[in-house]
């Protein structure tokens, strides 16, 4: 752990251009003798185990995914529809090797820790559930994809996703926002019911507006000329839906980089196909910081592309990236822009020695501010998801997605509050669900007094 200020760390913060317009916004974890292959986004998983009862995880009946993409897809040979099925069955695993045999709320320090709710989603089941610092289940949203999107009919792609969710938002009424990765997004009501469901392969992430508009991340695998003549490119959208959930815009993500002072930062990825982008936040700014640079004007929207190792805000309204970033993060996740113009970004260091960190950076340099590594017991890696968020006291909340934890560190990095994930399986539970994101929520943030009316289900 580390803390400071204007400190550059190595080539940390190379600024890959910053023109302003006036419109400027998994991996082989090992532990003990149970080595858990896991290529992050990809179909293919190994596991090779010591005895014959330490199993794989079950995957429950049904697990489903969206349908192929309506877009036609003409004149195309079968194998380059194999590589556009492929593309669009990218998901998550439901379980990584576990660290712990502890689970629970495990740390909590409430002099320092800061006290609120905690909306937790998790790779055991589709469903998202809040509890109390000492980890009680105060309310559980559930809902299967079969009851959503019976129509969609089942195939060997199909399974991979439709067992959990990825992401969750939760309105101040309790209805909730939720992403079956690479097939849709649904709204709930607090009772589970079914508001509606918009199911063109939203995945990752989405933010809610003021105004009650749904920013969310969706892609399409297609061939795309002007990117690649002969492979498939899996390509990545934001769209936006009215708070009804009707589409009102969809950008892309590929094509705004690609028509911008910053389409070089494309051309590692140019020659390959398949999945170049792997777009894994969007973040819709509020326009707080425009003073600092017409890039964070309001309407902008902040994304990270894993596979490129790139942060870049888009404007929407012109289909363009005005503003990149890339430094000595690998395989990011979860940038936010906060309060005081800094942000925080969670490094899943992939293909770097040493393990994940949380940076916190100065985005118009690149200059690393606070950081948080490796506590003494030597351990926080994710290669896959992972998030982080600024709590109002100043102590930075943490999802080491791969481990099922989440915990909680003061700005000189002591763990003042930690929960593991208690979703187990294996032969003998050393296999742990993998926990997306854990957020705080302010109590005084929901409205109503509708939480304390219903018991969890």
């Amino acid at each position: 752990m580390r803390q400071g200020g204007s400190r550059r760390e190595g080539i940390l913060g190379r600024l890959v251009g910053f023109p302003d317009r006036r419109r400027i916004g998994c991996a082989l974890l090992t532990v003990g003798v149970l080595p858990l292959a896991w290529a992050c986004g990809r179909d293919e998983v190994a596991l090779e185990a010591p005895r014959a009862e330490a199993a794989e995880p079950p995957a429950p009946p049904g697990r489903w995914r969206q349908a192929p993409s309506s877009e036609p897809q003409v004149g195309l040979s079968a194998e380059q529809l194999a590589e556009i099925e492929d593309l669009e069955a990218i998901g998550y695993l439901s379980g990584s090797v576990l660290a712990s045999g502890r689970t629970g709320v495990t740390v909590l320090d409430s002099e320092r820790a800061h006290p609120g709710l905690n909306l937790v989603v998790s790779g055991h089941a589709p469903e998202a559930y809040l509890m109390d610092m000492e980890g009680r289940i105060l309310h559980r949203w559930a809902r299967t994809f079969d009851s959503i999107w019976p129509q969609l009919k089942v195939t060997r792609k199909v399974r991979k996703n439709g067992h959990m969710w990825r992401r969750a938002h939760l309105y101040p009424d309790g209805d909730l926002l939720a992403i079956f990765e690479g097939i849709g997004l649904v709204r709930l009501d607090r009772a589970s019911g079914v508001e509606w469901a918009f199911g063109e392969n939203a995945h990752h992430d989405v933010d809610v507006g003021p105004e009650g508009r749904i920013y969310v991340l969706t892609r399409s695998a297609r061939l795309v000329p002007r990117f690649h003549p002969s492979k498939p490119v899996l390509e990545d959208f934001v769209t936006v839906l009215s708070p009804e959930g009707d589409p009102m815009r969809r950008v892309s993500v590929l094509a705004a980089l690609a028509d911008s002072p910053f389409a070089s930062t494309l051309d590692r990825a140019r020659a390959t196909g398949g999945d170049i982008l792997h777009t894994n936040t969007v973040e819709l700014l509020d326009g707080s910081q425009t003073d600092r640079s017409g890039a964070f004007r309001r309407g902008n929207v902040l994304v990270s592309m894993r596979n490129l190792d790139l942060l870049a805000i888009l404007d929407l309204e012109h289909e363009e990236a005005v503003w990149a970033l890339t430094g000595t993060w690998r395989a990011q996740h979860q940038p936010v822009l906060l309060e005081g113009g800094t942000m925080l970004l969670f490094d899943n260091a992939v293909g770097r020695p040493g393990g994940s960190r949380v940076l916190e950076l100065d985005p118009l340099g690149g200059e690393v501010v606070w950081s948080y590594e490796a506590g003494p017991d030597g351990r926080f890696f994710s290669r896959c998801c992972g998030s982080n968020q600024r709590l109002p006291n100043g102590n930075t909340l943490i999802t080491e997605t791969d481990y099922g934890r989440a915990f909680e560190v003061t700005a000189d990095g002591a763990v003042v509050w930690e929960y593991l994930s208690p979703f187990r399986t294996g032969g003998q539970g050393e296999l742990v669900a993998s926990l997306f994101e854990v957020v705080r929520i302010e109590p005084g943030d929901l409205e109503g007094g509708w939480l304390s009316r219903n018991a969890a289900p």
